[in-house]
Order: structure tokens, then C-alpha cells, then sequence
């Protein structure tokens, strides 16, 4: 299947679906970690290189155009911002990476405050980590996977805009990046394929979230 995996049944990806629809806001945006809110629920974060697609795929999700502030300038999440989904779990939109432009001190600071945060997190239950498909696992994704491995957080690698290549094409990066994830201790070895333009693979995405409640 191109876009999403068979494991789901038909009523799993309904009750996703459903939990979805009851609805998402933005809560706070963290900047150090003191201002982080209790962990008293889950978390689902969200974490890429700079223009990626994590906005875009973020307001896919939650069916709300304009929840997740997209812009053509990358760099432009500068802090850990958290969504409420339904009163039951935390969507955490983690500031892109490998964005050189941005200054140093600033990159440093941001890393230091995201380590920290997927070191320290109890109820960190996954961190989706999107790739462009049109690129495929980029040296700089794999220092990230290397990090999370450090940090002992299992994660999930979301392909990002599958739409913008053919289905042989895909096909292929799908199976190299499932390749490069089963190199890692902390990932999780399914790989899935979404398109945020053409709602592909969402359903699937959805349901992955709504397992970890």
C-alpha cells in the first residue's frame, strides 16, 4: 500500500478519526524548559528538517487549515509549541532543524532545550520524525536519529509530500528508509507516507496518534 500500512482495522482508523474531530487548540509555545506544561497525558512530537512539512502535516491532521502557523521561511518555529487534542494527549510541534541561516547561539540554544526535553519527558510516548520523499534520509536525519537513540526515545519516520513523486519512486524510498531504520535501536520500524496537499496516508497517521492514548 502506497500511502499507509494494512495493520489498522476499518474501526481503529474510525475511532481515530472521531477522537480528531472533537478537536485541537493550541495551548503554549516553550521556550525553556520550566515552561513546559505537567506532564499529566501523553505526547506525540513532531520533528524534521527546516521546511519539511510539520505545520502543514500538523494542520492535515486536525483538519484546521490554520491551527499550526505555516511559512515559506524556514526556521520559523523557534520553540516547542503544544497542541491539545481533545483533552487527551499533546501534540508537540519540536522547532525544524539544520536550518543554518538562523544564528548560532539561537540553534544551540534550541538544541539544548529539545535534547533536554526528549531526555527528560516521562510521557513522551513517540516522536514522529518527518522526511521529505523527495529526498529521502538526509546525514543530517540520521544525526538526529542518532540522538534519539541517545535520548532513548522510540520514534517513527513519517515521509512527508509522497505526492510530488511517482509511486515507483516511492515505493523505492519507502523500503531505503525502512532500511535505515531498522540501523537504529530507537526506531520504530514502520515507515508511513502521507501527503498533507492530498490528505493521503493522514488516516493512517491518525490512527498510530490515537494508539498511543
Amino acid at each position: 500500500m502506497a500511502f499507509g500500512v494494512e495493520d489498522f482495522t476499518s474501526e481503529q482508523i474510525a475511532a481515530a478519526a472521531a477522537l480528531f474531530r472533537r478537536g485541537t487548540k493550541f495551548v503554549l509555545g516553550v521556550a525553556q524548559l520550566e515552561q513546559l506544561p505537567p506532564a499529566e497525558r501523553p505526547e506525540a512530537a513532531f520533528a524534521g528538517r527546516s521546511n519539511v512539512g510539520k505545520s502543514s502535516l500538523i494542520n492535515a491532521l486536525t483538519g484546521q487549515k490554520g491551527l499550526a502557523k505555516t511559512s515559506n521561511t524556514p526556521g520559523r518555529t523557534q520553540q516547542l509549541n503544544f497542541f491539545d487534542l481533545a483533552d487527551a494527549l499533546y501534540l508537540v510541534d519540536l522547532p525544524g532543524y539544520g536550518y543554518a541561516q538562523a544564528p548560532e547561539a539561537q540553534v544551540r540554544q534550541w538544541q539544548k532545550v529539545i535534547f533536554a526535553y526528549l531526555q527528560r519527558r516521562p510521557n513522551l510516548k513517540r516522536v514522529f520524525l518527518l522526511i521529505d520523499a523527495r529526498h529521502g534520509v538526509k546525514k543530517i536525519d540520521r544525526e538526529i536519529m542518532e540522538m534519539l537513540d541517545k535520548a532513548a526515545v522510540t520514534y517513527q519516520i513519517v515521509l512527508t509530500k509522497a505526492d510530488k513523486i511517482s509511486a515507483a519512486a516511492l515505493a523505492k524510498v519507502l523500503s531505503e528508509t525502512e532500511i535505515e531504520a531498522a540501523k537504529h535501536a530507537a526506531a520504530y520500524t514502520r515507515v508511513l507516507a502521507t501527503s498533507s496537499e492530498k490528505k493521503a496516508g493522514i488516516d493512517f497517521l491518525r490512527a498510530e496518534i490515537a494508539s498511543l492514548i
